[in-house]
């Protein structure tokens, strides 16, 4: 079922995207949550934290916990050769790093382009894919921040 609907990536609703890869996989969240791009160094790991957490990094005076998204998307552990970068972006009412492969493009989204993820392929990550845009042959997933957010504080807890 092909349906329309308007575009949830989080609270905010700018009609742009920036997109990044995780792998072959390719995601984007509004251009409103994120607040910069910049190059990976090395995170100070922090013992007792999820796996998906690579640890916290100092951003001008600023501790930000450096979340993983290959490991939260359950995709794999493995890194890339690749150059990684991290997205500075707020989630929920807090300031978090997105550690992805590589920032792709800006996209301005119209609502006709969001499509509903299919219910039978959600699986334990339902909810912090929200949506998917198809765009020039390519398939780009919504990341939710709101249910990223929430996944967060429960295995946290």
């Amino acid at each position: 079922m092909n349906t329309e609907r308007e575009y949830d990536g989080n609270s905010r609703n700018s009609g742009k995207v920036i997109s990044f890869a995780v792998g072959e996989q390719e995601y984007c969240v509004d251009i409103l949550s994120v607040r910069e791009i910049r190059g990976w160094t090395e995170a100070t790991p922090l013992p007792g934290t999820p796996p998906w957490v690579r640890g916290v990094i100092n951003l001008r005076g600023i501790i930000l916990p450096v979340i993983d998204i290959r490991v939260l998307l359950r995709i794999g552990s493995e890194r890339p050769v690749s150059r990684e970068v991290v997205m500075v972006v707020d989630i929920g009412d807090k300031v978090s790093g997105l550690l992805v492969d590589k920032v792709s493009d800006i996209i301005d989204v119209d609502p006709a382009m969001v499509q509903d993820v299919p219910s039978s392929v959600t699986g334990d990550t339902s909810g912090i894919i929200s949506g998917l845009i198809a765009l020039d042959g390519r398939m780009i997933g919504i990341l939710n921040l709101d249910s990223v957010a929430e996944q967060i504080m429960e295995e946290a807890v």
